[in-house]
């Protein structure tokens, strides 16, 4: 079965430290929490179109036409999607506020994000990037790796992992692939066929391409 990715989970801003009880307003400021669904790369074409790194299990429903994206790190606070489309298996946005290239490239580098309000319910198959960053990845009881990041693409989510010699290797996030996750013990184990691990290495996906 697939286990499902969940966008990346960011504080609205950082809780701060205080000596006395918060109100309630300082309460809900500090629970205030957004998710982080995209990062905004280059420009394509010279209609205002960009290209997005994907950050959540769902884009067709996250972009849909119509739907304000709050902008982190951008010229502007919100943005308005226009359209979404895919170019084999990368995804293009463009927004009613962009018209040319020119303005596309402000945007370069921006986080796009989402009230958590908005987010998919808490499910016990779910999970977050920032929930997995930094795991040890354990294969027959030996430590192989540590958890830098996941990957999202329209047929297969990838677990992406730092193998023991430096290689940056490419899992499935499936539970046939990875049947226990504990962020408690801090560990993520792994069962991958013979041979899958040298095979998905990062260098391989890239001569791929």
């Amino acid at each position: 079965m697939r286990r499902k990715l969940l966008s990346c989970f960011t504080p609205n801003k950082p809780h701060q430290a205080i000596s006395r009880r918060p109100t309630p307003e300082q309460q809900k400021e500090q629970q205030t929490m957004r998710l982080q669904v995209a990062r905004i790369g280059k420009p394509h074409g010279i209609r205002g179109e960009v290209t997005v790194q994907v950050q959540t299990d769902n884009p067709e429903e996250r972009f849909t036409p119509g739907t304000e994206i709050i902008v982190v790190d951008g010229p502007v606070k919100t943005l308005t999607v226009k359209n979404a489309r895919w170019n084999k298996t990368i995804l293009l946005l463009s927004f009613k506020e962009i018209a040319d290239r020119n303005q596309a490239e402000t945007l370069r580098g921006a986080r796009l994000e989402i009230d958590v309000s908005d987010a998919p319910e808490d499910d016990s198959d779910e999970w977050y990037e920032h929930e997995l960053l930094d795991l040890k990845v354990m294969l027959d009881g030996q430590q192989v790796g540590i958890i830098t990041g996941l990957r999202t693409n329209p047929a297969q989510d990838l677990l992406v992992f730092e193998d023991n010699e430096g290689e940056e290797i490419y899992l499935p996030f499936v539970d046939e692939f990875v049947p226990e996750i504990d962020p408690e013990a801090g560990i993520v184990r792994i069962t991958p066929p013979a041979g899958l691990l040298t095979l998905n290495t990062a260098d391989d996906e890239q001569e791929e391409r």
